[in-house]
């Protein structure tokens, strides 16, 4: 898990979540609305309407491009049930929240090294 990760507020452009997501190396933007948790933004996201036809990518905005209704997480739910509903459902992340706080974000990546972890450790 990323604690405290980067968050981009949904009205803010989409050019500025791609800067961000190059400048911090980061797959998954937590998106917010006056702090509290409204979408998840993924590259695959982005890539997705980049290639489109006609699009004016400077127009668009995060809230605009996002997945709303993210997958939430409260800091004691235990991993297999959480890797259990991302790979259900497909997630590439999920956040972790407590109190409406984004306390972290858990991705494919941190399970595929939990994963490895755990295979390495029964060599």
């Amino acid at each position: 898990m990323t604690s405290s990760p980067h968050t981009i507020e949904s009205a803010q452009a989409l050019t500025l979540a791609r800067q961000r997501m190059r400048a911090y190396s980061v797959r998954h933007l937590p998106v917010v609305h006056d702090g509290e948790l409204v979408g998840t933004l993924s590259d695959r996201d982005v890539a997705r309407i980049v290639a489109l036809p006609g699009i004016e990518v400077a127009a668009l905005t995060v809230g605009d491009v996002m997945s709303p209704d993210p997958y939430a997480v409260a800091p004691e739910t235990p991993l297999a049930e959480v890797v259990g509903e991302m790979a259900a459902h497909h997630y590439g992340s999920a956040v972790v929240v407590d109190g409406g706080k984004i306390l972290g974000i858990f991705t494919v990546s941190d399970a595929l090294s939990a994963f490895a972890d755990t295979l390495d450790a029964g060599a």
